[in-house]
């Protein structure tokens, strides 16, 4: 609590002991009392008022201190009414009163906004789960026409596939807990499965497949990291340049296996390295190569990465891009098995 600011609101009050004083002086001089008298009560005014003003002051910062530090710690401020003690001033009272009625019209706001919000969610996944049907079936459709108008549509239904998963995983994406399930699995398969998904576009546009295969194994949701793969096969189609070569393979530091996923495309510009993964950044070259980027596609990645406890980074120096996937082994489990 401001002392100064404290004192200016306490001047009205001082001022008026300052009159009563005076007024107390003049009654005392006409009665006949003596200057020492007045002088002595005068000084005994001002000593009580002084230590008044003081034990106020400390009093009143304890207790303001005190109800700061307990706002701090709460996660949810707007609870603080609810936690804080009741307070024996009248005026407080007022105020406790205000921030009670302000703290009940907040909670009735915030639980209409997550009601929402999750009706909200789940009408996105009934919607991508229903939608998944007829694209499906016009996938079947196509493959079984073998002409250049039905490889055509194929890659448009790729991308349509890929945008409806973008919607479902971002809507899933504030509890993923609620939907993965983490066994050993081995990488490569979840490598192969990402590039079959995509196999139209990546004939389409020429895109060379080099991996370079191993037999490590990671603990992982098959699911979501196919996602975040599919996010990555399709930037690199996205930002290619002539000849594009996607490259996968994998690296090991200490307890640590790293799958690599590499194009030779137009890469990111230093300066955008460190805001790729920021919702919505699309960086310069992004924004000159794709003009219906939408930053949204490596934020996500990098969210599910953080929730399921893979790591996650970017390089690029110029004339393409390494994305790497950092999975950690779990000793613990590695032993008992």
């Amino acid at each position: 609590m401001n002392g100064k600011l404290w004192l200016k609101q306490k001047l009205p009050m001082i001022f008026f002991n300052f009159l009563c004083m005076i007024g107390l002086a003049i009654f005392l001089h006409v009665t006949g009392n003596s200057l020492d008298s007045i002088i002595f009560i005068s000084f005994i005014w001002s000593v009580i008022l002084t230590v008044h003003l003081v034990i106020s002051f400390y009093g009143r910062k304890v207790q303001m201190d005190k109800l700061l530090n307990l706002t701090e710690q709460l996660e949810e401020r707007y609870l603080l009414p609810e936690v804080m003690e009741k307070p024996k001033r009248a005026d407080d009272l007022v105020y406790y009163r205000l921030l009670k009625l302000a703290g009940k019209s907040m909670l009735e706001q915030v639980a209409k906004v997550r009601r929402e919000r999750t009706e909200y969610k789940e009408y996105v996944e009934q919607w991508v789960h229903e939608i998944k049907t007829p694209i499906t079936a016009m996938k079947l459709l196509c493959e079984n026409h073998h002409s250049q108008g039905a490889k055509e549509l194929l890659v448009e239904l790729e991308k349509i596939n890929c945008f409806t998963e973008q919607a479902l995983y971002y809507a899933r994406s504030e509890h993923t807990e609620k939907d993965y399930s983490v066994r050993e699995i081995p990488l490569f398969d979840v490598v192969h499965q990402a590039i079959g998904e995509n196999k139209y576009l990546l004939l389409q546009n020429g895109i060379g497949i080099d991996l370079q295969e191993t037999d490590d194994t990671v603990y992982a949701d098959e699911k979501w990291l196919c996602f975040i793969l599919n996010q990555l096969i399709v930037n690199s189609v996205k930002y290619r340049t002539k000849h594009p070569v996607l490259k996968f393979y994998t690296e090991h530091q200490g307890s640590q296996v790293i799958l690599c996923v590499q194009d030779n495309g137009i890469g990111i510009q230093t300066g955008d390295l460190p805001r790729i993964f920021e919702k919505g950044f699309t960086g310069e070259n992004g924004r000159r190569a794709a003009q219906n980027s939408t930053g949204i596609g490596l934020y996500l990645c990098k969210r599910l990465c953080d929730k399921l406890g893979i790591g996650i980074c970017a390089d690029s120096d110029g004339s393409g891009t390494v994305i790497r996937l950092i999975f950690h082994i779990n000793d613990f489990i590695q032993r008992s098995l």
